[in-house]
């Protein structure tokens, strides 16, 4: 097991907060003549200009998906159990002599390889295909005009602060919520074209070809396996973070400050990594319910037992000590307990 809540948790959650706090910013209402600048030169925040800020951002969604793909890669194949090189002796942060396994950069090397540099960007298009697809879906869902969603402010009593930060979170959950289920017949295609990687299989070789087996084996629910886990720790964090980032922005920061837009805009960021870490089983439970009893050799024992729904995936995660599981990538240790018996 690798334990801690550091790396690949704290990354996720940075991409989410980072990804909050963008979408937070593009719902603020503008000053007036900002609005007057927008309408009369056509710049990117103008109607007429929507479908190329809209590019812009999958665009800029993909670049980051590509060059993340190896760290969600590497952390896909701790999730799953595939431990391949053996642990060192170690330390830890008191000095104590630990039994530790292998790093990032180690896991990293050893897939080069195996697999050559190529092989790290083991059947990256579906995830850029689903990142695409989640961009487009949010960004076309309009459930009511930007303008309506009002900045807090701590000049506003309790009860119209709180009436704001529901109605913008509840905006943001419908539209991921949606994005989530569209894209995710994609995410997992992805997962389980990932981890062929443990056994040297090829059954899903492309996009076309995986719905295809997909649908043939297990009909259309085969396409939202691990869906509800991901999208309760998707509504979880959002709740979350908006909550604790109102309450520090309305509350705790004064408008008075000098840097106080400055605190405002940072604060639903480093909210959104904190709560990553806390909603990280909900990501790690989904994951493997999409290899789970797929007919290949990480979601069949001895790799991985055949979980009944994702409920008993998670409290055979919680006896064995493994909810966080491949959380930190850069500083790990053997736990006293094995998930899966892969050698």
């Amino acid at each position: 097991e690798r334990v801690g809540m550091a790396g690949a948790g704290a990354g996720a959650g940075a991409h989410r907060g980072a990804a909050a706090g963008v979408q937070a910013r593009a719902r603020d209402p503008p000053p007036p003549s900002a609005r007057r600048m927008d309408s009369g030169s056509g710049g990117l925040g103008s109607e007429d200009n929507a479908p190329t800020t809209e590019a812009l951002f999958v665009a800029l969604g993909t670049g980051v998906m590509a060059l993340s793909h190896r760290l969600l890669y590497v952390k896909l194949l701790i999730q799953v159990g595939h431990e391949p090189m053996p642990p060192t002796l170690g330390t830890n942060v008191l000095g104590r002599k630990v039994l530790c396994l292998p790093s990032f950069f180690t896991y990293t090397k050893y897939i080069v390889q195996v697999d050559s540099k190529i092989g790290l960007f083991r059947d990256l298009s579906p995830r850029l295909m689903s990142n695409a697809l989640s961009t487009v879906t949010q960004g076309s869902m309009k459930v009511f005009p930007p303008d309506e969603i009002e900045q807090v402010s701590n000049k506003d009593n309790m009860k119209t602060s709180l009436k704001k930060v529901v109605k913008e979170t509840s905006y943001e959950m419908m539209t991921q919520c949606v994005s989530r289920m569209l894209a995710h017949p994609l995410h997992v295609i992805s997962m389980r074209c990932m981890v062929q990687f443990v056994g040297r299989e090829a059954k899903y070789s492309g996009v076309l070809t995986s719905i295809g087996k997909i649908f043939k084996e297990e009909e259309l629910l085969g396409f939202f396996v691990g869906l509800i886990p991901h999208l309760l720790g998707a509504v979880v964090f959002l709740w979350g973070c908006n909550l604790l980032a109102h309450f520090i922005n309305a509350y705790l920061v004064d408008d008075s400050f000098s840097q106080a837009l400055a605190i405002r805009s940072y604060t639903k960021f480093m909210m959104g990594i904190a709560v990553s870490m806390l909603t990280y089983p909900f990501l790690l439970v989904g994951d493997l319910m999409a290899v789970n009893n797929c007919r290949l050799q990480t979601g069949l024992p001895p790799y991985s037992p055949v979980f009944k729904s994702w409920i008993h995936c998670w409290k055979y995660l919680s006896v064995q000590g493994q909810l966080f599981g491949g959380s930190s990538l850069l500083f790990c240790r053997v736990s006293s307990g094995s998930c899966f018996a892969l050698e």
